[in-house]
């Protein structure tokens, strides 16, 4: 792998680039996006320099799409006519089974690896890239068969994903929606929901209430095509939320609260000693 090509060198994309660049990768890396989302990478050395979508998919061994989950969509749909037969095109999308499908159902020319980095800040673009950002992260690889992890071009791929130091875990696109809806979307959906609560409302915050507001603070447009491409997952981990709120609130006067307080306890002392 020597030809590197980035589509959407934000924070993601641009901390890949320079996580391969401190992990000892020594070939180029071009970058795709907007005028100035390029120029902000180039200042930073994420990227070489830019090509617009068909010069980077007809001269890249990897295609690194990094974009919001509908502009993935629509760039596997274009890709079709100008990639190169032996390049490996992977993605880094929060959501995966659209993206997957829409991959096989459009890109026929080369392989296709899902992948997504459990990996990010509330900050966005070049500017904030930062070449540790995936270290001791999970990173999700979702092959549409498991035969396809051992094919060359993913087995260099997978290589420096363990030099940059992330934790490699592999599962089903279905498999994986269904779990992020749990502990990445619901989050988000329960901290928007708290802080609009608190909307018009006089506040005494402390930490708790800052910590807990946090995921708060990020932006619908990077949110709103993973709502939509996970809505089903999404709404059953709401119920399961709902339903544990509704108990709490039946059950304040009574030991079941004392009950609830221990299983959320339980789950955030493993979350820390991970």
């Amino acid at each position: 792998m020597e030809r590197v090509a980035i589509v959407g060198v934000g924070l993601i994309g641009g901390s890949f680039a320079l996580a391969l660049r401190k992990a000892g990768f020594a070939g180029e890396i071009r970058g795709v996006g907007s005028a100035a989302t390029l120029a902000a990478a180039e200042a930073r050395g994420a990227i070489d320099r830019g090509a617009t979508l068909e010069e980077a998919a007809g001269w890249a061994d990897l295609l690194y799409l990094a974009q919001p989950v509908g502009r993935i969509i629509s760039t596997l749909r274009l890709l079709e006519p100008w990639v190169r037969q032996e390049a490996l095109v992977t993605d880094a999308g929060s959501t995966k089974r659209v993206i997957a499908d829409t991959a096989y159902e459009h890109l026929t020319r080369c392989l296709f690896l899902g992948g997504h980095p459990m990996a990010g800040k509330e900050s966005r673009g070049a500017e904030n890239a930062d070449a540790e950002l995936f270290r001791g992260r999970p990173y999700v690889l979702t092959p549409e068969d498991s035969v396809d992890l051992e094919r060359p071009a993913v087995r260099e791929f997978r290589g420096w994903l363990e030099r940059i130091g992330a934790r490699e875990v592999g599962m089903s696109a279905e498999e994986h929606d269904r779990v992020v809806a749990l502990s990445s979307h619901l989050p988000q959906l329960a901290s928007t929901a708290l802080a609009a609560t608190l909307a018009g409302e006089e506040l005494l915050a402390g930490p708790g209430l800052i910590d807990a507001t946090r995921l708060a603070l990020s932006s619908y447009e990077v949110w709103r095509d993973i709502l939509a491409t996970n809505a089903d997952a999404i709404t059953v981990a709401l119920n399961a939320y709902i339903q544990r709120l509704e108990n709490l609130r039946e059950n304040l006067r009574t030991r079941e609260a004392q009950e609830e307080f221990r299983r959320g306890a339980d789950v955030a002392a493993k979350l820390r000693t991970r």
